[in-house]
């Protein structure tokens, strides 16, 4: 049987702050909203298209509330792919989303490191063609 990763845990403060951000200014989708035992919720969303989603997880107790932001240690944790950087790059510089730094190409196509409001590291990347 083929595997594939389902969705990948990102901790934040608060659900509808997430959901505020990534669905709200992002365009992500939500995919679902569930109550569990309150006061947790299974919250999924995924980029427009996308196959993986995040699974936003509500920070609890001190050691959980002080990982939001630095889940991969400072480095660049998460990749977003786009297939128009700079129809997506504007968008986002528009919803008021902050980039550590103006794009770049590399030898694997264009890329440019922005931060959630967490603090979470991501790349917005398009792959070159044949990558």
């Amino acid at each position: 049987m083929p595997q594939r990763l389902h969705a990948v845990a990102l901790l934040v403060p608060d659900y509808d702050a997430g959901l505020a951000f990534y669905v709200g200014k992002l365009g992500f989708e939500l995919i679902e909203d569930t109550p569990l035992d309150a006061p947790k919720r299974w919250v999924l969303i995924a980029p427009p298209g996308g196959e993986t989603r995040l699974l936003l997880a509500r920070a609890d107790g001190a050691v959980q509330q002080a990982a939001i932001g630095n889940q991969t240690g400072g480095r660049v944790g998460f990749f977003l792919e786009t297939d128009d950087f700079d129809r997506d790059h504007a968008a986002m510089l528009a919803a008021g989303v902050t980039f550590e730094e103006e794009p770049r190409d590399e030898p694997y196509g264009r890329v440019a490191v922005w931060r959630d409001p967490f603090g979470n590291r991501w790349d917005l990347l398009e792959f070159s063609r044949g990558t």
